[in-house]
């Protein structure tokens, strides 16, 4: 059976780490410690990744490749798109994990298909694979206050205030990432679209 692969969308480098658009770096980065893995950079490949197993040790749990881009938000598609290629999956194994503005902070909602919703890392991920048929696990990371543009809002900082909240949203998202590949979509909905 081919793995499931799970991007997490983000900027990459020390500068972007702490921003509310990185929140799908943070999920992988959590999957990857759960597993007491590391990330690797192969040659070629433009993202960081791991190779881990979902559920209980031994017999047949699944495969699951996480990544993160190493390139920039708008250009995640080619990464995405080799990934797919070279581990031999489709994009109804694809599940991407991102920040959602039209969510409210300590929220998250999983997914199958949808449009971008003006967000440039799904948009480079369709242009690139050819379809939006894809699982997602959007963090909600709210509308920006008063009239600071939203790109702004989303490349600041996570205030010291929400981080506490941030991290249970980020357990969460990869909760039902798990979820979402043992027990589908249904009951994965049920249990974590707030």
């Amino acid at each position: 059976m081919q793995p499931w692969l799970v991007v997490g969308l983000g900027n990459p480098g020390p500068t972007y780490a702490k921003h509310r658009h990185n929140v799908g770096h943070h999920v992988v980065d959590r999957l990857v410690e759960r597993a007491s893995a590391k990330l690797k950079a192969p040659f070629g490949m433009r993202a960081e990744l791991a190779e881990l197993r979902v559920g209980p040790p031994g017999g047949e749990a699944p495969r699951m490749v996480v990544a993160k881009s190493r390139t920039y938000m708008n250009e995640t598609g080619g990464p995405v798109s080799k990934l797919i290629k070279y581990y031999k999956t489709s994009p109804a194994q694809l599940i991407v994990v991102h920040d959602e503005l039209d969510i409210e902070p300590g929220q998250l909602r999983v997914k199958f298909g949808g449009g971008d919703n003006g967000h440039n890392g799904l948009k480079s991920i369709r242009a690139s694979i050819g379809t939006g048929d894809f699982y997602r696990v959007r963090i909600g990371v709210g509308r920006p206050p008063g009239r600071q543009e939203p790109a702004d809002y989303l490349l600041s900082n996570i205030p010291a205030s929400q981080r506490a909240d941030v991290e249970v949203e980020v357990e969460r998202a990869a909760d039902a990432i798990e979820s979402l590949i043992l027990v589908g979509l249904d009951r994965t909905q049920s249990s974590y679209n707030s």
